[in-house]
């Protein structure tokens, strides 16, 4: 049979497009299947962190694959800038000068440097952070409230501006020859003459030799299917925004960073509420009343918009990179952290998806560890 795609990439957003872009640059063709508007897009409702620090407290070698795929990103970045320079005259907006974790109490600030201790340990020394007190602080952010004791600067900690990321994977894809099909809701697939068929909710049906389920919740339903534990739930964050503002801070943090265009974007709500994507007032009011109080100014801006969207979280909240043993030829790709490791997915895990003699070993990532457990 010929199939119509050596890669069939369920799932059009950050990760399945990082997939298809690094798949496409090894000379493959991609077939891209997508969903719907009404499909849950973490893709869109992220914080656009490319973060290295706290990764991986609990398994050194998430940080070390966090720290990999950073150090990537400033290439992968550039790569991509140049299509998106081409299309709209801008680029994505990446910095990779460091970013803050800070801290109101000097308890919470001393437990956090001693996890760090010895998560650095783990690593062999390589976790370059460092402690700014509060007077350090302020001559590194002058802007920082009274109530803010101090932060912990990690040096490959940046941020970028994820809809640029998107819109750029999203043209490049297209560029390089991949089919991208949107609207398109996978509802079955099946091993068929040394491939895959895959069937779609209106009726239409796809070939491809391989294919690489990275649909974020939509694995939820499909993954056990493929023969995938796929053992993954939702967890929603709430966002802010502000209008546009001068220069505020130097660099992001995990609950505040200014955005290239100057609006502050302000989260990191954790909750558990199964597949509710809305925005609450409680949840934006504490999000608020935190940024205020690590930047007093931010009390006389105006917020523009909030949303809330929806994590994809394993039960240890680690990546999962899985071929089927049911149905070889078939992959699963799902993480929480896109924005920071699609630059290893585009340049390492499409190795790994290709079979590649110098691809990555990924067997801690794999779905043994839950069985197991």
């Amino acid at each position: 049979m010929t199939f119509e795609a050596d890669f069939a990439v369920i799932g059009g957003g950050v990760v399945g497009l990082s997939l298809a872009w690094g798949l496409l640059k090894r000379g493959r063709r991609v077939l891209v299947l997508d969903g719907d508007d009404g499909s849950f897009r973490a893709s869109r409702g992220n914080f656009g962190l490319v973060w290295v620090q706290s990764k991986g407290m609990d398994q050194p070698a998430y940080a070390r694959w966090s720290q990999r795929s950073a150090a990537a990103w400033g290439a992968f970045a550039e790569e991509l800038g140049d299509s998106l320079d081409r299309n709209l005259g801008r680029n994505l907006g990446l910095q990779q000068d460091g970013g803050y974790d800070y801290h109101t109490d000097e308890e919470s600030l001393a437990e956090r440097v001693a996890a760090y201790e010895r998560l650095k340990a783990e690593l062999g020394g390589d976790y370059p952070y460092e402690v700014l007190g509060a007077n350090r602080l302020r001559q590194e952010e002058p802007n920082i409230g009274p109530k803010v004791v101090g932060a912990i600067l990690h040096h490959q900690d940046g941020h970028v501006n994820p809809l640029r990321l998107l819109h750029a994977l999203a043209g490049d894809v297209r560029r390089l020859g991949a089919d991208v099909i949107t609207g398109c809701k996978v509802v079955a697939a099946e091993p068929k003459d040394g491939g895959f068929r895959i069937e779609t909710a209106d009726g239409r049906s796809f070939g491809a030799a391989k294919l690489v389920l990275s649909a974020g919740l939509g694995a939820m339903q499909l993954g056990p299917k493929l023969g995938f534990l796929a053992p993954i739930r939702p967890q929603r964050g709430q966002v802010l925004i502000t209008e546009k503002l001068p220069k505020l801070m130097r660099r992001p943090s995990s609950t505040v960073r200014q955005v290239d265009e100057g609006g502050v974007q302000m989260g990191d709500s954790k909750e558990e509420v199964g597949l509710d994507d809305r925005a609450t007032l409680e949840t934006s009011a504490r999000i608020a009343q935190h940024a205020v109080t690590v930047f007093p100014r931010l009390a006389k801006a105006k917020l523009l918009r909030s949303w809330g969207a929806l994590r994809i979280l394993s039960p240890d909240g680690l990546p999962i990179y899985q071929q089927s043993k049911s149905m070889p030829g078939a992959f699963l790709v799902t993480c929480h952290s896109g924005i920071t490791l699609a630059a290893a997915h585009a340049r390492y895990v499409s190795a790994w998806l290709d079979g590649a003699a110098d691809a990555p070993d990924l067997e801690v990532f794999s779905e043994d560890r839950f069985a197991l457990s």
